[in-house]
């Protein structure tokens, strides 16, 4: 396998954030020798992350064996996950913002058509659901934990307890259509046809259709994350996946 030096559109403090991690686990653990320092394998690790390069490929970059680049990124991916924040911690960060955005999206998975409770109707094509909170300025502040495909929007948000969670502290949420009925403090467009409505409803849809858009944003920010973009991985490891993902996201700085 050829192989060429690349680069990653992370900050360095991003890497240095995770060798941290690393090296504290390692000293937990009382480890005395890796075939890779911790900066190494920190930075193997964001180029999986960052960029979805193959277990062969970062294999053949680094100089070192398949099955090692899975035991050092099924690591880290622990070490972060774990420091990700639960929707309670997150509801009470957002609590003094004007508002939050809320909406779903689909990680698409590799599988076949006959993996029905993967297949999302909405999306036409197979994944995870993972429903995610924005501020105001678009900015991702919280992500679920992730379902079949299939699972609809409103359905997810009650599964993870996010209407309820928002509504103890009181702060207003924007969602789109999908969450119709939701209750608590979420709020969405007037139902119906375009014409139909009245112009003082017209108003108020536009005006939302403004707000969710920039949920838009932190949808964008969970992709740049291009392993995301197509998991080939067993479905049991996505929620670790998304959860470090956030992880980097909240505590390395761009």
């Amino acid at each position: 396998m050829l192989v060429y030096p690349s680069g990653l559109d992370l900050s360095s403090s991003t890497l240095r954030f995770l060798s941290r991690l690393l090296a504290a686990r390692r000293l937990e653990l009382g480890t005395r020798w890796r075939r890779l320092p911790a900066d190494q394998q920190a930075l193997l690790v964001l180029a999986h992350l960052r960029c979805g390069h193959t277990y062969a490929q970062l294999a053949a970059g680094f100089g070192i064996g398949t099955s090692t680049v899975h035991r050092y990124v099924v690591e880290a991916v622990e070490v972060l996950a774990v420091l990700a924040p639960d929707l309670a911690t997150a509801a009470r960060a957002a609590a003094h913002k004007a508002f939050v955005i809320l909406d779903g999206t689909l990680l698409p998975i590799d599988r076949i058509a006959a993996d029905r409770p993967y297949y999302s109707g909405k999306h036409k094509k197979h994944g995870m659901n993972v429903q995610v909170i924005a501020d105001p300025f678009g900015r991702l502040l919280w992500v679920s934990a992730a379902l079949l495909g299939a699972v609809h929007d409103i359905r997810a948000a009650r599964t993870h307890g996010i209407i309820d969670a928002l509504a103890d502290v009181g702060i207003r949420c924007w969602a789109d259509k999908a969450y119709q009925g939701a209750g608590g403090t979420v709020r969405v467009p007037h139902r119906g046809r375009w014409e139909k409505l009245s112009a003082g409803q017209q108003a108020v849809n536009r005006s939302r259709a403004r707000i969710r858009a920039l949920g838009e944003q932190a949808m964008a920010t969970l992709k740049t994350w291009r392993l995301l973009r197509k998991l080939r991985c067993s479905t049991t490891r996505i929620t670790a996946l998304v959860q470090a993902v956030l992880t980097l996201h909240l505590n390395a700085s761009g």
